[in-house]
């Protein structure tokens, strides 16, 4: 089209097509960032006794992917709509990186994939080991237990390694287990009932599977990651072709971009 209407529609497609994927993104980047807030709130990390440890807290790794991602993809909006090819040029390298980086972290995790089981185990272990001492690694534990009804890293008699959980060990929670290993935690489905695990190593496994969850959480995870492992496939797939199409627009933009400015500054010469 000689009067450049087909170069207006094209630009108009390429920066709709660029502001509803970082539209996308910008979500996802909320969600994180909620999940991220969620866990500092719910641990009281911004209670006074807390507030001076809270830089080590591992939820501000969520905080800071939500807040880079929003960042990134505000970036990628403000490019596009206002046509800032150094913008664009910073959003596409970035975009760029990050389909690098989990490309590789994809490869690594298929070739590795033997030993993350007994990454795994010894990240849990160490996690119940210390679950009395350190607030986040109770947090974590709590959370894989109750989310996946499981207890312990292969069973729950592996509680018997912590120090509290141990039967030789002095107190009430000798020979017991967290509440969040307990089938039903809370008491007349409202309190907390953090005695229920009490006593549960010393139970058969029989009396034991009606008041907490035999299963470790190692057999959990490996069963969820079968459950949906087409899921998992999905939307990875997904959101990386998500992304590299967002490179594809953004490219595509900014080559449209420079032959505009270049077609405007002949015209400026020949006028």
């Amino acid at each position: 089209i000689g009067d450049g209407s087909g170069d207006l529609v094209r630009s108009c497609l390429l920066k709709n097509a660029l502001f509803i994927s970082n539209l996308f993104f910008t979500v996802m980047g909320l969600v994180v960032l909620g999940m991220g807030l969620w866990g500092l709130i719910t641990k009281e990390s911004f209670a006074q006794e807390r507030i001076g440890h809270i830089g080590t807290d591992p939820m501000l790794v969520f905080v800071f992917l939500g807040l880079t991602l929003c960042l990134l993809c505000l970036m990628g909006c403000v490019g596009s709509l206002r046509e800032n090819s150094c913008l664009l040029r910073l959003f596409s390298g970035a975009v760029l990186i990050l389909v690098a980086a989990q490309v590789l972290v994809a490869i690594a995790a298929y070739s590795l994939q033997d030993q993350i089981v007994p990454v795994l185990r010894s990240g849990m272990l160490t996690a119940m080991v210390r679950y009395q001492d350190d607030l986040d690694m109770r947090f974590i534990t709590d959370e894989i237990q109750m989310n996946l009804q499981c207890c312990g890293a292969d069973n729950y008699r592996d509680w018997e390694m912590n120090l509290y959980y141990n039967c030789s060990a002095p107190g009430v929670q000798a020979c017991g287990v967290p509440a969040s290993c307990c089938i039903d935690p809370l008491e007349n489905g409202t309190v907390w009932n953090s005695q229920c695990g009490v006593g549960a190593q010393q139970l058969v496994e029989f009396s034991a599977q009606s008041v907490i969850y035999l299963g470790g959480c190692l057999g959990g995870i490996a069963r969820w990651i079968e459950q949906n492992k087409q899921l998992i496939g999905i939307v990875g797939i997904a959101l990386l072709g998500v992304q590299i199409l967002t490179l594809i627009v953004t490219t595509r933009l900014l080559d449209n971009i420079q032959w505009s400015k270049a077609i405007s500054s002949q015209r400026d010469v020949e006028s």
